[in-house]
């Protein structure tokens, strides 16, 4: 089997679990086929990096809070990594973790609050260096 061999850019926007799920997921199949991984958390998104708000992220937020309740049940029963476990697993296996410089401070939070392995990204070169010689650019 061929690996797959890209310059990803996974843009995570939402703190909503499966949303960042998704994300990070894909960013790492991906990166477990051999591709180079960034991961930049911007807007909402930013709370998924947040070390005290990572694991308290709701799936489906604007539904009945039993159907919420319901995925949160399955992905137990089915024993899937955590968000947090999964960021870990990015970070140790060699995935750029970046946050957005502007929504931090929005958000009132300061790179001593994100999970292991987060950087702020560089404004000045992130475009110009990540996401326009990405083979692909993935949002979430």
């Amino acid at each position: 089997m061929t690996k797959i061999t890209k310059n990803v850019s996974v843009m995570c926007f939402h703190d909503e679990l499966c949303q960042v799920y998704n994300a990070l997921m894909t960013a790492l199949s991906l990166l477990r086929e051999g591709s180079k991984v960034t991961l930049f958390f911007g807007s909402r998104g930013v709370n998924a990096i947040h070390k005290d708000k990572v694991n308290r992220l709701k799936c489906l937020p604007g539904q009945p809070e039993e159907m919420g309740d319901a995925v949160m049940k399955r992905m137990e029963e089915m024993e899937l990594p955590t968000a947090e476990e999964l960021l870990f697993m990015l970070y140790k296996e060699g995935a750029q973790l970046l946050a957005c410089p502007l929504n931090v401070p929005l958000f009132g939070m300061k790179k001593e609050d994100f999970v292991e392995g987060v950087e702020l990204a560089n404004p000045a070169t992130y475009y110009k260096e990540i996401m326009v010689p990405a083979d692909m650019n993935l949002t979430f």
